[in-house]
């Protein structure tokens, strides 16, 4: 059975609405990016070096990033040598296989990280502008229609309206918002939530934090002593620190997470806004180069359009024109297989 089937019948079990949303949200990152690859393909038809060199500047203009690309070209050129390919058109399988293979890790966990019982502690590291409060009012809705019991803390003191915005959120998909007055100190917001928490019996705790201070302080070590502070009241928490980026912003979102990433224990990634970019290949070269799983990404601006991340129904929606053309063939030719 070929590549595109199997990817086909892997996601097959999964619901056919968030393969939807993972189309429609990568649409303009398949018209930039797919699209150039199937035109070189059909130009060009036989492997060469200057098949290799058009298609490593399509791969650098969806940014996928010149150090992931130099890896993926070296592996891409070992597997047709191996293969002994020599019509282009056979490099779509490949390609797409080790597209899926830069994305994933075989020891990484799947989803979000949650507590065994009790309090499940989130929270929410970036730079102003990303998302995060989105990010945030997005995820409380979905923990909601899960059944679960959500609390928020506007741990953002410090941007100018960033505690009522998270408020607007917390209205908007029914959640409390733990909050002190703007310039208050962070860490002693998330000591109130989490007593809150507690009190309450809350099952997840989404946390806001300031992506920028309007002092003289370190935001790394604001970040910190949060951090300190939620370990000291519950030992096992966070139990998830995730860096929201902006995909509209590529190689930027990439300096963030080194800088993020190095200084604050991420754990995972939110990628928003990747249904406004035709750069989505910034997902695979922060993938590559960070170390960090993408856990969650923004496909759209509904409430559902926050979806957590799947390596298998980011490549098939990519692909998607080249899955549908596959079958096609098969239907006229029952022997193709």
């Amino acid at each position: 059975m070929s590549f595109f089937r199997k990817l086909k019948e892997s996601i097959s079990t999964k619901t056919e609405a968030v393969t939807t949303k993972f189309k429609e949200g990568l649409s303009k990152t398949r018209d930039a990016f797919v699209e150039k690859v199937e035109e070189l393909i059909l130009r060009r038809k036989k492997i060469d070096e200057d098949f290799y060199e058009e298609l490593e500047e399509i791969l650098i203009g969806a940014d996928v990033g010149i150090n992931t690309v130099m890896k993926l070209m070296d592996d891409l050129r070992a597997e047709v040598k191996k293969r002994k390919i020599e019509d282009a058109a056979a490099l779509r399988p490949v390609l797409s296989e080790k597209l899926i293979g830069l994305l994933d890790a075989d020891d990484e966990e799947v989803g979000l990280r949650m507590a065994p019982s009790g309090l499940t502690v989130i929270l929410f590291v970036g730079v102003n502008g990303v998302g995060k409060t989105t990010t945030i009012g997005k995820l409380g809705y979905k923990f909601k229609q899960e059944g679960k019991k959500v609390l928020m803390a506007a741990g953002d003191t410090f941007r100018a309206g960033a505690i009522e915005q998270l408020e607007v959120w917390g209205q908007r998909v029914g959640v409390d918002v733990i909050k002190q007055q703007a310039g208050s100190d962070p860490a002693a917001v998330m000591f109130d939530a989490i007593q809150a928490a507690k009190t309450r019996n809350v099952d997840i705790l989404l946390c806001d934090t300031a992506g920028r201070l309007q002092n003289k302080s370190n935001l790394m070590e604001e970040l910190n002593k949060i951090y300190r502070v939620i370990q000291r009241e519950i030992p096992d928490a966070p139990h998830e620190v995730l860096l929201v980026l902006d995909a509209n912003t590529g190689q930027n979102a990439l300096q963030q997470a080194k800088l993020f990433g190095d200084k604050t224990g991420v754990t995972g990634l939110v990628l928003t806004k990747l249904d406004s970019t035709a750069k989505g290949g910034i997902v695979i070269a922060i993938r590559q180069e960070m170390n960090i799983p993408v856990k969650l990404v923004g496909l759209g601006e509904k409430m559902t359009d926050l979806q957590e991340f799947d390596s298998e129904q980011f490549v098939h929606a990519l692909f998607a024109g080249l899955v549908t053309e596959e079958e096609e063939e098969v239907e006229s030719d029952p022997e193709v297989e």
